[in-house]
């Protein structure tokens, strides 16, 4: 049977609905921009809802708008909150929010998971333990910890593989895993790293989810206030909560919660992620309406036939089928190039040849990737081709070496007890403090259970001869250059300019000329990456919306940024290289698919970790498909480069389970195949991976 199909405004493009703000957002309104089932689920404002928006079907647009509804209906701003999993997400549903209503909405409360979790921590941590103004450690702290925790209980090297360490101790946190007989040889390491957390005042990514829930458990106070507060509670990216971020929402929901999100783009279970928590939803709220967007705006429909017909192979799925207004389409194509050097030099010139003869510009293609592992081959061909891109998850501006050394600083002065950042930069620059006195340091803290900080202050006044005078006199002068520091960059405002005559108080543009004496080219490039950070501070604390501007307030705020919220103006213009992970949330008029092979797509490490289950790896799949617009072309290798061997490749089973009548087989360089050659060649895979 065939529904009418009414062709309505896109819900992705950008919201400027009039000349200026919306003042009523009437029902007649609401009518004219959304379609039924968005009207639906903007306007049911009481009890629980579902709503399953499936890929390109105007989400983001559907909860700005309810948000928006909700205000215009009288709904407190202080009485809702909002939570999804990005600072670039939060930023963007808040920023339309304001575009719809034309209100600055000071008391809207709309976060990431984990800033909410800061949020309540700087409340209320006193009350678990911590003091105020606790540090939150990054992986790199994290593991820095990890190693220093390793050194005092004499593990050797062999025995700390900090990596997986690291991911034993956050899945044991978070209840993923628990200790046996295979890992319990790290419970005293965990211990000792719990530990040096309080004693650092520190806390890390999993703390800033485990730690309110720990507080609202001990302290029904303090989650009734919350409760209080926050009757309308909205969750965005619901797929992708995992049980704990599952069970700070529901400790803190009454009825009225809306929790949005796609079980077929679940991705990330391998960081905690769960799309069983929409099983969970229905059961906790029996009562719940459930709605459904299946109306995609984004692609044609060849390319939602294509993905409707791959995830259909699920089999623990709500079932939904997505369709378009925006028409056919043209046809998905299929190339098979001998190897991956092949394979890039034919999405170079494919880019060049498209570019070209559709006029469009080079930020328009999206080149998505099962792995890092794939770029290598892609960048290469795309600089000899001259195609400028942008390598989407490079290493982060927070990461590199003389920001992170800026950054410890200000967490030192911030918090003097911050061991970790403190070792960091107790010798950088370079000011006489050795290996022996960093030692003696450690020795007496260990014993007294202190903190270095409070070891430097013991030796700086201690007569008995213990550490020389000179490593004295260092440590001092440290003590007072840090103070100093303190003095200035707690009190008043003008946090940029105060950052910058730190970094001359501290000689650090010296130390980077000394480092890198033989390399100018690097040095300028630090240098700039300095200026930027002050230039980025100044941003932050001039912007209107920044109601704490002082250093503890921006310390936390960048601890929180993850990859994809550094923002660099200089993608524009330019292709689109990334993981399937990482173009999560995005879309590109063209797309290329990279390597649709077996051992890449569905990945050999998870078809073995998961005991032959490929749903999460077909799930990644129906992404990378439903991130294209008007052309997708997909490349399966003949042959690839593993290690040092050259291995035979057979095409991806997600090839086989696209509908034939939707895809064009390709031979590179030569003519295009009929269609009946064509037909029988994916009838050929099919029967193949029955």
């Amino acid at each position: 049977m065939t529904r009418a199909r009414k062709h309505l405004p896109c819900p992705n493009a950008p919201l400027v609905l009039h000349s200026c703000p919306m003042p009523h957002l009437d029902l007649q309104s609401l009518q004219s921009e959304l379609n039924p089932e968005q009207l639906r689920a903007v306007t049911t404002l009481d009890g629980s809802i579902l709503i399953i928006a499936g890929a390109g079907s105007g989400k983001t647009r559907v909860i700005t708008y309810r948000i928006a509804h909700m205000l215009d209906s009288g709904i407190p701003q202080s009485q809702i909150l909002a939570l999804t999993f990005t600072n670039k997400a939060a930023r963007e549903m808040e920023e339309r929010v304001k575009s719809l209503t034309g209100k600055k909405l000071q008391n809207l409360t709309v976060s990431t998971f984990h800033a909410f979790g800061v949020r309540i921590l700087r409340a209320d941590i006193d009350k678990l333990g911590w003091r105020e103004n606790f540090s939150i450690y990054d992986e790199t702290d994290k593991s820095s910890l990890i190693k220093e925790s390793g050194r005092e209980l004499q593990f050797t090297a062999d025995t700390l593989d900090v990596y997986k360490i690291a991911n034993l101790f956050s899945n044991i946190k978070t209840g993923r895993k628990n200790w046996e007989s295979a890992n319990d040889m790290y419970r005293a390491l965990y211990d000792s790293y719990q530990q040096g957390l309080q004693l650092y005042n520190a806390v890390d990514f999993d703390d800033l989810i485990m730690l309110p829930i720990k507080l609202f458990h001990e302290h029904p106070d303090v989650l009734a206030k919350y409760k209080a507060r926050y009757k309308y509670i909205m969750v965005d990216e619901f797929q992708d909560t995992s049980h704990q971020q599952y069970e700070l929402m529901h400790l803190l929901a009454q009825n009225n919660v809306a929790v949005v999100g796609d079980d077929d783009q679940s991705i990330y279970s391998w960081r905690g992620a769960d799309y069983q928590n929409i099983v969970q939803f229905e059961k906790d709220f029996p009562d719940m309406q459930e709605i459904r967007l299946e109306q995609n705006y984004r692609s044609t429909e060849t390319i939602l036939d294509a993905a409707n017909g791959v995830i259909a192979h699920n089999t623990n799925r709500k079932d939904k089928k997505l369709w378009s207004g925006n028409g056919g389409g043209k046809p998905i194509e299929l190339f098979m190039p001998e190897n991956e050097v092949a394979e890039a030099e034919f999405i170079a010139e494919s880019i060049q040849g498209i570019a070209m003869e559709e006029t469009r510009k080079y930020d328009e293609f999206g080149i998505l990737m099962r792995t890092n592992s794939q770029s290598r081959a892609i960048e290469e061909a795309l600089l000899e081709a001259n195609i400028p891109y942008m390598m989407s998850g490079g290493t982060s501006f927070f990461e590199r070496m003389e920001i992170k050394d800026i950054i410890s600083y200000l967490r030192v002065v911030a918090n003097h007890d911050d061991d970790i950042n403190l070792l960091r930069i107790i010798n950088t620059p370079r000011r006489g403090i050795g290996r022996s006195t960093i030692a003696m340091l450690n020795e007496l803290a260990k014993q007294n259970a202190s903190t270095l900080w409070q070891a430097m202050a013991y030796f700086v006044k201690d007569p008995s001869g213990k550490m020389s005078e000179s490593a004295k006199k260092s440590l001092l002068e440290f003590i007072e250059l840090i103070e100093t520091g303190r003095t200035t960059l707690l009190g008043g405002k003008g946090l940029a300019g105060k950052v910058r005559q730190f970094v001359d108080d501290i000689n650090y543009r010296d130390y980077l000329i000394g480092e890198f004496q033989k390399n100018e080219k690097a040095v300028r490039f630090k240098l700039q990456n300095i200026e930027t950070l002050l230039q980025s501070i100044e941003t932050w604390e001039n912007n209107p919306d920044t109601d704490d501007s002082g250093l503890f307030n921006y310390l936390n705020r960048i601890t929180l940024l993850s990859r994809d919220d550094i923002e660099d103006d200089s993608g524009k213009g330019k292709v689109n290289l990334m993981t399937i992970h990482a173009s999560k949330g995005l879309e590109f008029p063209v797309v290329f698919i990279a390597g649709a092979e077996e051992g890449l797509m569905p990945h050999a490490r998870s078809v073995e970790e998961n005991n032959g289950n490929v749903e999460e790896e077909r799930r990644l799949f129906y992404v990378a498909i439903t991130r294209a617009r008007d052309k997708l072309i997909i490349s399966s290798c003949q042959k690839r480069k593993k290690l040092q061997a050259v291995v035979e490749c057979e095409p991806s089973r997600f090839l086989a389970e696209i509908p034939q009548h939707l895809v064009e087989c390709h031979e590179i360089r030569d003519e295009e195949v009929s269609e009946e050659q064509a037909h029988d060649y994916l009838a050929a895979m099919l029967k193949k991976f029955r």
